[in-house]
């Protein structure tokens, strides 16, 4: 969560600033609309690494012609219930609730949808799409693989992405369940911010160029990678490996994507060489209809059962007690809906250059 003395902006604001970046870099009306409105639900739940922080780098990379702003999304293999589709290089952002869409419709038909992406880019956080899913009586599932920083265990070589899963079931009347996690330790962004303040890091957050374990961040970034998620095999280190490499083969290997260490970098700098981007980024959508399997409405009062018996558990000493997944984004959007966004001055400085650059005003 962001520092609370840092200067807030209102979701209205920096969603219509959003837009205007986008069809600046030639972007449809409506597909800006939408990628702006993904970028900002991350904001909004708390989620700043994943929000507006990344539209530099998103409208850069556009600028560049390293994302294409007016893909042909298209279906290129499918049955009555399932899909690959080709992103054609267009932004995450767009390409990713398209084939949400997709699933989703599917479902509607059959029962389930499920949907496989290849070619596509960075598309935001996966717990936005699941939530869409939600508000139709679905439980929704997306995953996306990313640009390696993760070792599989007893490695020491970057070879997977933080390789989210997002999965969201729907209330009666309490809030839905949305489960939305990384499956390494921890992201880089947390590296970053500790070599910037000069701090060590847990040592079970990453190894370095040895696989050894490691509290020096500096050893993360020169060589070094992150852990899947418990670390260590004594801890579920092996769990969280086969996890990253479940949304890797999905995500990846199925509609013949990037994976692996052999995705693209989310942001390549200026001056580096183009890197061959093969069939980009890969994503992996489901959708399933609840009353598929019975009375939906019956469903959603067990989920409601399920969340008030978890919210009755005992509190651990020193604890208020369990959360129910997704409380601490619902918290947070509650709060930032109200009282606005607060952005650290680093990407408030972003947004301010794109402003001279574009002529676009972020006032």
């Amino acid at each position: 969560m962001a520092n609370m003395t840092q200067p807030r902006y209102s979701a209205q604001r920096l969603l219509d600033f959003t837009i205007d970046i986008f069809i600046d870099a030639g972007i449809p009306d409506g597909d800006a609309r939408v990628a702006a409105e993904v970028l900002i639900a991350s904001d909004l739940r708390g989620i700043d690494s994943h929000g507006i922080a990344r539209l530099f780098a998103y409208a850069d990379m556009l600028h560049r012609d390293r994302i294409n702003p007016t893909p042909n999304i298209r279906i290129v293999h499918e049955t009555p219930s399932t899909a690959t589709v080709d992103g054609d290089n267009g932004l995450g952002l767009v390409v990713g609730p398209h084939s949400n869409s997709i699933a989703m419709n599917k479902a509607t038909n059959c029962g389930s949808g499920w949907v496989a992406v290849r070619n596509s880019n960075h598309f935001g956080i996966a717990g936005y799409y699941v939530i869409q899913s939600q508000t139709v009586d679905m439980i929704g599932w997306a995953m996306t693989n990313a640009s390696p920083w993760v070792a599989p265990l007893w490695g020491a070589e970057r070879r997977l992405g933080t390789n989210p899963i997002a999965i969201a079931f729907p209330g009666l009347v309490e809030p839905p369940v949305v489960i939305d996690m990384a499956t390494s330790v921890v992201a880089y962004g947390k590296v970053e911010i500790a070599i910037r303040n000069g701090q060590t890091i847990p040592s079970d957050w990453a190894v370095d160029e040895r696989g050894q374990p490691t509290t020096e961040p500096e050893s993360v970034r020169d060589g070094g990678a992150l852990t899947p998620l418990g670390a260590q095999r004594e801890l579920g280190g092996h769990k969280g490996y086969c996890l990253a490499s479940m949304v890797d083969l999905l995500t990846g290997v199925l509609p013949g994507a990037n994976w692996g260490p052999h995705i693209p970098s989310f942001w390549p700098r200026k001056g580096e060489p183009d890197n061959d981007s093969g069939q980009g980024v890969g994503h992996f959508f489901g959708a399933m209809r609840i009353d598929g399997f019975g009375p939906a409405d019956e469903f959603k009062s067990r989920v409601d059962d399920w969340i008030r018996t978890m919210r009755q558990t005992k509190p651990a000493d020193g604890t208020d007690g369990p959360l129910i997944p997704g409380d601490p984004e619902r918290h947070a959007e509650i709060d930032r809906r109200k009282n606005g966004i607060p952005l650290s001055p680093g990407v408030a400085k972003s947004l301010e250059e794109l402003s001279r650059k574009t002529g676009i005003s972020f006032g």
